[in-house]
């Protein structure tokens, strides 16, 4: 291969270069992003940086990015894959490469009249618009919407965090789990309403609920989840649906094409994981060089999340089968585990709350 184009310039993308190089390759790297900034650090815009903590946390410092000797084509989308070499873009020009790396990633589920936090320009218009409001309303009580809501508490903000199901988080830890991360919002002065659907969000502020009652809110975040960055493929050579089709090592039906991240469907999983994204690259990048799948990658799954000073932890797959093997649940450290209903002594979660010693120690013997 000559020249090899990467489609998206965050960190799925940026690591898919960094591998890239490191296995030898020294062709043309082409890397385009539709945002106009060079790879930043995701997690931090919603918690330090809504805090004004710290500005925009670089990726790669100047060195490492003149390292990778790429062609950085920023403040441009990908609007087509035209074939399985040649790429469209929204300036009307196009990119021809022998190997493409799909790494666009997800974008934001939207409520009129809310704000979204993604990007860093997402960011800064919410940490703007924190400034003068005193209520804030935060619509799901995911990961992020956690976060979000932890932030606006620490600036000494009035909020309320609505979540549609019994409790937060429990598609991913449990309905055991996620009522205890819900205690969060409580312990720290927030409000949680859980069950209930939103109806609309006002205009002028305040979010209706399907109940007849209004929250009270002068700046609204919708925190409900993303969706595959796909819609520039669609009618293109490429498989998708839920994502990118590829196998576990990132590899499309088109032996040329791999994709990774947040877009990427390995073997009938996406992963929205920062760890996901970074192991992702190294294996898909190897059997895009090799024109064929010679290395899968196994999600391990591993997430966290800070929320009102607590680090949440979790690794693997959720069951029924729970159970707190060290601290409490009431004092808000401790450590969980996850086993399987066919084997019961085999673990294959784990979840942990200010207790990173015996997480990490734990997670070695994961099934």
């Amino acid at each position: 291969m000559k020249t090899i184009a990467i489609i998206g310039a965050s960190l799925a993308g940026l690591r898919s270069a960094q591998a890239l190089r490191q296995q030898g390759f020294d062709g043309r790297i082409v890397i385009v992003g539709d945002e106009v900034h060079l790879p930043y650090d995701r997690p931090p815009l919603s918690k330090d940086f809504l805090l004004g903590k710290v500005e925009a946390v670089p990726l790669a410092d100047q060195e490492d990015l003149d390292a990778l000797s790429a062609e950085w084509r920023l403040g441009v989308r990908a609007t087509g894959l035209l074939s399985s070499r040649e790429i469209s873009l929204s300036d009307d020009s196009t990119v021809e490469a022998d190997g493409i790396v799909i790494a666009t990633g997800g974008l934001p589920r939207t409520i009129p009249g809310t704000h979204v936090l993604r990007t860093l320009d997402d960011a800064i218009k919410l940490r703007e618009a924190f400034g003068t409001a005193q209520h804030i309303g935060v619509i799901g009580a995911g990961f992020i919407g956690a976060e979000i809501a932890s932030s606006a508490r620490a600036l000494g903000k009035d909020v309320t965090v609505v979540e549609a199901l019994p409790a937060p988080l429990t598609r991913v830890l449990g309905a055991e789990m996620g009522a205890a991360c819900g205690h969060l919002h409580g312990d720290h002065g927030s409000t949680l309403i859980t069950g209930i659907n939103v109806d609309s969000v006002n205009v002028d502020g305040g979010i209706n609920l399907a109940d007849g009652r209004v929250v009270d809110a002068d700046v609204v975040v919708a925190g409900i989840g993303t969706r595959p960055a796909t819609d520039w493929l669609t009618g293109g050579p490429v498989d998708v649906g839920n994502g990118v089709l590829c196998d576990a090592g990132g590899v499309t039906n088109l032996r040329n094409v791999v994709a990774v991240g947040d877009v990427a469907n390995c073997a009938g999983h996406r992963a929205e994981h920062w760890t996901s994204a970074t192991e992702q690259a190294q294996v898909a990048t190897r059997n895009l060089l090799a024109g064929e799948t010679v290395a899968t990658h196994t999600n391990g799954g591993y997430v966290w999340s800070d929320q009102y000073g607590v680090r949440i932890q979790f690794i693997g797959r959720a069951t029924n089968d729970v159970r707190v093997e060290d601290g409490s649940i009431e004092d808000r450290k401790f450590v969980a585990t996850y086993r399987d209903g066919d084997d019961p002594d085999a673990v294959v979660g784990i979840v942990a709350m200010s207790n990173a010693r015996l997480f990490t120690r734990l997670r070695r013997n994961l099934k």
